[in-house]
């Protein structure tokens, strides 16, 4: 089974000037285990398809799956982590927390999460600063929390969306 086939997707965009076609004709198959880069100038659709395998836009045509499931029941079986270009932290939540949540919903015990934190904040360096809040570290820490967080379920799919575009 492929990780990720799209047939034929097209997505538009209706606007005010008119329609704006973010996607035409999009056929690929990714197999499980592949390593892709989607890379081409600003506007090409490069985010707008992440987005449409994320379920978070709805293409105008065409099939997506990702794991052999729709985009919205991959969704919601956790089958795919997403890091978006800015960090997308809650504020409220130390970075720990940040990384927790998926967790939390997940329903992971508290020592499994502690556990996949602790990792995850090795792998990207971050270790001492799991009490710390978004606002106290800087972007490019962030974002590595950010990664730290869709890395902590083992998801069978990454969908990240230059994520290392504030990183040093």
């Amino acid at each position: 089974m492929a990780a990720v086939e799209a047939r034929g997707v097209s997505l538009t965009f209706q606007t005010a000037d008119g329609p704006v076609h973010a996607l035409k004709d999009v056929t690929l198959t990714i197999g499980k285990g592949d390593f892709v880069s989607f890379i081409g100038p600003s506007g090409c659709g490069k985010t707008t398809f992440l987005r449409a395998m994320a379920a978070l836009e709805q293409p105008t045509a065409g099939r997506l799956s990702v794991n052999g499931m729709t985009p919205d029941e991959a969704r919601r079986r956790r089958a795919y982590g997403y890091v978006f270009q800015a960090p997308g932290l809650y504020p409220w939540r130390t970075i720990s927390g940040n990384i927790a949540l998926p967790l939390e919903i997940m329903g992971f015990s508290r020592a499994e999460r502690a556990s996949r934190i602790a990792r995850v904040l090795e792998l990207v360096e971050l270790s001492g600063f799991a009490g710390k809040y978004p606002w106290q570290l800087s972007g490019g820490m962030q974002q590595r929390a950010s990664i730290a967080r869709a890395l902590a379920f083992d998801a069978e799919i990454l969908l990240m969306d230059e994520p290392f575009s504030a990183l040093d």
